[in-house]
């Protein structure tokens, strides 16, 4: 393959260029800057409202089965039940104690959720089912929202000696 001409020469394989930093990645470094890792005991009421959600829905789910609950006039299989319900049950139990991976699956059910009731609004045939689908896209998208700044904060490394940035 021929070298373009655009290429570095070959008498500097490695010429430093300056790093330039954007707009964007100062405000990304600044808002990083102000970020606190959560305290053991802190519990923001997005995290608690997700917690409380997959809890809900996955038992909600086992107990829909078991009274014999039909979806579209069939019954669903007991393991696509199951699977979902341990799946929302162990987010659930993860977020509760502030693991990123729960927190980062519940925000993806969470956006196919989203998703799927926007998606719901194009074969929507009457008002109550416009109110659910924007319901669900409006609740789940703020939802969704706050759960980037926990993850954030969940993110955040703690400082060595257990204290606060700044505090002595």
């Amino acid at each position: 393959m021929g070298r373009r001409s655009r290429k570095r020469s070959l008498r500097e394989p490695h010429a430093a260029v300056p790093a330039r930093r954007s707009r964007g990645e100062a405000r990304n470094a600044e808002v990083r800057a102000q970020l606190r890792p959560l305290a053991d005991d802190e519990r923001p009421t997005a995290l608690r409202v997700a917690v409380a959600l997959a809890a809900l829905l996955g038992v909600g789910n086992l107990v829909a089965f078991a009274a014999g609950l039909e979806v579209g006039g069939e019954r669903p299989a007991f393991f696509g039940v199951a699977l979902l319900s341990v799946l929302l049950l162990v987010a659930a139990g993860g977020m509760w104690r502030k693991r990123y991976w729960a927190v980062l699956g519940f925000q993806a059910l969470v956006g196919i959720t989203i998703v799927w009731a926007a998606l719901a609004l194009l074969v929507a045939g009457n008002l109550a089912a416009v109110a659910v689908s924007v319901a669900i896209v409006a609740l789940g998208g703020w939802l969704f929202w706050k759960l980037v700044r926990i993850m954030s904060r969940i993110q955040v490394p703690r400082p060595a000696n257990g204290r606060e940035p700044g505090i002595r």
